[in-house]
C-alpha cells in the first residue's frame, strides 16, 4: 500500500518547503518506503495516506510546525510510540504526522521537589531507569514500556499495573508543555502539588489524545522505592470471590498492594499453549486466579512473612483456594510473564476483538455474567478472554473467533455484539476505555453513550481550542460530517 498522495503533496508545495528549510531532510520525511514505518500503530486498523511525517527536535520546532500546518489548513496528527490499540495515532487522510520520537531527553531530576523533567518522546522505560538511577520510582508500568514514550502516556491517560496504588498517568503529572492548534506554546510546567490559582488547565489535555493540543514536556512525580515487595498466584473461585479477597487484603495492609491482576482459566491456558516456558503455577487447575504484587519503602520489612500470613487468614475464610508466593525475582518474572504473554497468544489464535473497559467493583461480578451468557447465546463457540487490573476496575474482555470460522464473518458478527457489550458497560456505570483511549475505533461509539451535556462541553472545549478541527481530527470525538449526537 502507497503512503503518498503526489496530488496532496503537491497542492501544500508551499507550506512543505518552508517545512523542509525548518527541520531538514533528517526532520522531514515524504518518501513512501521510509514513511511506511510511521503509519501503523498496534490496533491493527488500516492506515490513511498522510502527507509526510514531520520529526521536529525541539518545542520550539514542534511550535513552528503546527503554526504553518494552522496557516495552511493541514490536519496535525501527534504520534509518540506508535503503541495505540485504538488507531489514535494514525492519519486518517491527508494528515502531517507529528512524531515527537526526537525529543527523548530526560531534562531534569529533582529529588528533593521527588519530580522529574522530561521531552514528549521519552521512552516510558527510559524515565523508569532514569528515576531508578537517581534513587526513585516511577510507577507508571505497561507492557509496552520498552516502546511506548511519555507524550502518548500522558496523551491517553494510560493506566498499567500499578493504578491500584498509585493511580493513572494523571496522577503522576504536576506540568505541562503544550504547543496549541495555533502554535503558541502553554507553558504549565509548575512542579507544585498545592496550586490554587483557577482552573487546572493541564488536566484539559492529558487523555485528550492530542485533539487538544500537542503535550511536548512534563513535569512527573517520583516516589521512593520500594526495595521490599512479595508477588503471589492466588486461585479463588469467582471474579466476586476476587473482589472480595481485595478488600479482605486492604484490610489487613492498605497502600502496599501496588497490583491486582484477574486471571480467568481460558486466559491461562491459551497462554500456556503458546508459552513452551510457560509452567501452571498450581497443582490443580481453578477457574479463576488473582496475580497480586506488594510493596514497600523498608527495606527491613518481611513483607513475603505478612502476605503469607494474610494469604492463610484468607484460606481459612474461604476466600482463596490454593496460592503460591514466589520464592525469587525469576520466579516473580514467570508469574508476570504469563499476564503479559495474553496479547501474543491471542493473536495466534486468530481473529480477535477487543473491549477496553473499566466497572465499578461492585458490578465486576454482573457484568461478566450477562456478557458471558450474551455472547454465549449470540455467537456459537466463540471463546471469551477475560484479564486485567481488576483492583481499579478495569478488565480487557476479549472474545476470539470460533475454530473454523472465518475471521471476516466473526469480526462482521462482532459489530453488533459490541454494541451491545459497551451498552451493558454503560448501563452498569462503566467506561468503554479504560485505558486504550478512544482513537478512531470508539469515537463514535461514544457519542452514543454519553449524555448530551458532558458531549456538548466536550465539543465546546474542542471548538475553543482547535476552532478550524485540525489537531487529530476525527479522534476521540468523531469528525464533524459523521457527528450524530
Amino acid at each position: 500500500m502507497p503512503f503518498h498522495n503526489p496530488a496532496l503533496f503537491a497542492r501544500n508545495e508551499t507550506m512543505m518547503r518552508s517545512l523542509r528549510d525548518l527541520l531538514g531532510s533528517y526532520g522531514l520525511i515524504d518518501q513512501p518506503d521510509q514513511m511506511s514505518g510511521y503509519a501503523a500503530d498496534w490496533s491493527g486498523v488500516s492506515p490513511g495516506l498522510p502527507l509526510a511525517v514531520a520529526r521536529p527536535a525541539s518545542t520550539a520546532e514542534v511550535s513552528a510546525v503546527v503554526r504553518l500546518c494552522a496557516e495552511h489548513g493541514v490536519p496535525v496528527v501527534p504520534q509518540g510510540g506508535m503503541t495505540g490499540m485504538a488507531g489514535g495515532a494514525m492519519s486518517l487522510g491527508g494528515e502531517l504526522l507529528l512524531n515527537l520520537s526526537r525529543m527523548n531527553r530526560v531534562v531534569d531530576v529533582d529529588l528533593l521537589n521527588q519530580t522529574m523533567t522530561v521531552e514528549a518522546g521519552c521512552v516510558l522505560q527510559q524515565v523508569k531507569d532514569a528515576a531508578a538511577a537517581a534513587g526513585a520510582y516511577f510507577p507508571l508500568a505497561l507492557g509496552a514500556q520498552g516502546s511506548c514514550q511519555i507524550g502518548g502516556n500522558l496523551s491517553t491517560n494510560a493506566g498499567g499495573v500499578n493504578v491500584l496504588r498509585y493511580g493513572n498517568a494523571r496522577s503522576a503529572v504536576l506540568g505541562l508543555e503544550v504547543v496549541l492548534a495555533d502554535g503558541e506554546v502553554l507553558n504549565l510546567m509548575r512542579g507544585l502539588r498545592k496550586d490554587n490559582t483557577g482552573y487546572d488547565l493541564k488536566q484539559m489535555f492529558i487523555g485528550a489524545e492530542g485533539t487538544l493540543g500537542v503535550i511536548t514536556r512534563a513535569v512527573l512525580q517520583l516516589y521512593p522505592m520500594t526495595p521490599a515487595s512479595s508477588t503471589a498466584w492466588i486461585a479463588v473461585d469467582s471474579p466476586s470471590a476476587a473482589v472480595e479477597l481485595l478488600r479482605h487484603l486492604r484490610a489487613r495492609v492498605g497502600e502496599r498492594i501496588s497490583s491486582f491482576e484477574l486471571i480467568s482459566r481460558p486466559m491461562l491456558e491459551l497462554v500456556l499453549a503458546h508459552h513452551q516456558q510457560g509452567r501452571d503455577p498450581l497443582t490443580e487447575p481453578h477457574p479463576w486466579y488473582v496475580l497480586t504484587e506488594w510493596s514497600d519503602s523498608m527495606a527491613s520489612l518481611d513483607l513475603r512473612a505478612q502476605m503469607e500470613h494474610v494469604l492463610g487468614e484468607a484460606l481459612e475464610a474461604g476466600l482463596v483456594r490454593d496460592a503460591t508466593i514466589a520464592e525469587s525475582l525469576a520466579q516473580v518474572g514467570q508469574f508476570w510473564s504469563l499476564r503479559e504473554r495474553v496479547t501474543e497468544a491471542q493473536r495466534a489464535e486468530g481473529a480477535i476483538v477487543k473491549h477496553d473497559i473499566a466497572l465499578p467493583l461492585s458490578k465486576v461480578a454482573r457484568f461478566l455474567d450477562d456478557a458471558g451468557a450474551f455472547i454465549a447465546a449470540t455467537l456459537a463457540g466463540a471463546r471469551v478472554i477475560v484479564f486485567g487490573h481488576v483492583g481499579d476496575g478495569n478488565l480487557h474482555y476479549n472474545v476470539l473467533q470460533p475454530r473454523g470460522a472465518a475471521a471476516k464473518d466473526f469480526e462482521l458478527a462482532m459489530k453488533a455484539v459490541s454494541r451491545r457489550v459497551y451498552e451493558m458497560v454503560s448501563e452498569l456505570g462503566g467506561s468503554i476505555s479504560a485505558e486504550h483511549g478512544l482513537g478512531q475505533l470508539k469515537a463514535q461509539q461514544v457519542f452514543a453513550l454519553k449524555s448530551r451535556t458532558e458531549l456538548r462541553v466536550m465539543q465546546a472545549l474542542k471548538r475553543a481550542l482547535d476552532p478550524q478541527d485540525l489537531m487529530n481530527r476525527g479522534k476521540l470525538l468523531p469528525h464533524p460530517t459523521e457527528r450524530n449526537p
